[in-house]
């Protein structure tokens, strides 16, 4: 166990001094994945938020404390799990006065696949719950259409044998009204899953896998 947490704190090490992309000149700071790297559950989402730059922590601000909220109402903790993104650092683009978030272009998905390539390889997880359609089109399929796929589990894929996908945290705050309460407890019900699919072949992957 403290053999994986040495090789992940090297792999971060490497991964915060990055400049395999043009996002190494524009970033604040680079965002590693964090949590539990012996954890069987991962989530894995798009980027880094611009208050993720500040705090170092994939999730912060109100997206993060949302999948608190969600995470809690099925008695998991953040600790508990392995947290990260695709890219690691943050895509932006200046409109007049404000910075807003991109989505990360083709070259710097693949300039950073090493990095998440090494978490994954690292953790082995069980289950891979991917938050928002960029992460799904990574680690699922390109062309992953949320609205007919999401909930549905994926055994084909490269780094676990059980994956499945769920809104991003950021996209439910986006909805309003009854539309917010759907999102939400879609969030919740599709986190049970992956919860619930650990329980059942928690040992498994690393036998028939890996």
């Amino acid at each position: 166990m403290a053999e994986v947490f040495e090789k992940m704190e090297a792999l971060k090490a490497q991964a915060v001094v990055c400049t395999d992309c043009g996002l190494a000149e524009t970033r604040l700071n680079v965002v590693f994945g964090n949590g539990d790297p012996t954890s069987k559950l991962v989530i894995v989402a798009e980027g880094p938020s611009a208050t993720d730059e500040h705090t170092l922590i994939p999730f912060s601000g109100p997206s993060g404390d949302l999948l608190d909220e969600v995470l809690h109402a099925n008695d998991i903790d953040r600790d508990e799990i392995w947290i990260t993104n695709v890219i690691r650092c943050r895509a932006a683009v200046r409109q007049g006065s404000v910075t807003k978030n991109r989505p990360p272009k083709a070259g710097e998905i693949k300039a950073c696949s090493k990095w998440l390539d090494g978490e994954l390889t690292l953790i082995s997880p069980s289950v891979l719950l991917c938050m928002g359609s960029p992460a799904a089109n990574t680690l699922i399929h390109k062309g992953f259409r949320m609205t007919e796929e999401r909930g549905s589990w994926f055994t084909d894929t490269l780094y676990a044998p059980f994956v499945l996908a769920t809104y991003n945290p950021a996209f439910v705050l986006r909805q309003e009204g009854e539309a917010y309460t759907r999102a939400r407890q879609a969030l919740i019900d599709d986190i049970a899953e992956a919860k619930q699919k650990l329980t059942e072949a928690p040992e498994s992957p690393k036998l028939t896998l890996f």
